[in-house]
Formats: structure tokens, sequence, C-alpha cells
């Protein structure tokens, strides 16, 4: 009489841990890149939205008194407390402005300045 044991493979292979780590660090190794940039396109939109709303400030302020302001302050707009970005009215003169959003150093990934002027036109 003889007696066959039956083996029951039960877990995984070394070699099949081994495929899906690789996988996952493939994966993982373009995702985190384009995951960053998007985070960067996202934040730089804030300065974006925020120059423009300074824009609109400065049409208002200038309908209302002939020529742009050159201070944030004569125009009555405060930037966002927890704004990543620096705003400030770089040069007003005449029928010409410029505005700037600077990063503030808090984060790393930001390093691009934006400038706004008269016509509406955004320049990094």
């Amino acid at each position: 009489m003889s007696t066959k044991h039956h083996r029951r493979e039960r877990g995984f292979t070394l070699i099949e841990l081994m495929i899906v780590v690789v996988i996952v660090g493939i994966l993982a190794a373009l995702a985190i890149p384009r995951f960053q940039n998007a985070a960067i396109q996202t934040k730089e939109s804030e300065a974006k939205t925020i120059l423009k709303q300074i824009y609109t400030f400065q049409l208002a302020y200038r309908q209302e008194r002939g020529g742009y302001s050159a201070s944030m302050a004569g125009l009555g707009f405060v930037a966002p407390s927890n704004s990543r970005y620096v705003y400030a009215i770089d040069a007003a003169a005449g029928a010409t402005f410029t505005a700037s959003a600077t990063p503030d150093g808090t984060d790393a990934t930001l390093v691009t300045t934006f400038t706004i002027d008269q016509n509406g036109t955004i320049a990094p």
C-alpha cells in the first residue's frame, strides 16, 4: 500500500514577490515625477489667479483715478494669508504697471516668479 502525500502550496514564491516589487518600483518611478509636476502647476496657478485679481483692481483704480496704483495698499488689495507667494507692484507710471508674484521661500518646489502688466499679460 502506497501513501501519497499531497503537498499543498501556500503563499507566494520569492520570485513572484520580487517581480511584484519591481513592477511597483517602476510604476512609482513613473508616477511620482508626474505627481510632483502636477502639484507645482497647481501651486503656480494660485499666483496667476491672484495676479489677474491685481490686474482687475488696477483697471478699476485707473478708471477712478486716471492712473495705476504704485502700491498694493493703494489698491486696497490684501493677498491671502496662506499664500505661497509675495505679491507686489513693481512699477506704475502713467499708462503702465507691472506686478509680481515671488515665491516666499516656504516651498522649495516653487522657483518661478510671475509678472503681469497693464495688458493682462502674465509672464514667468
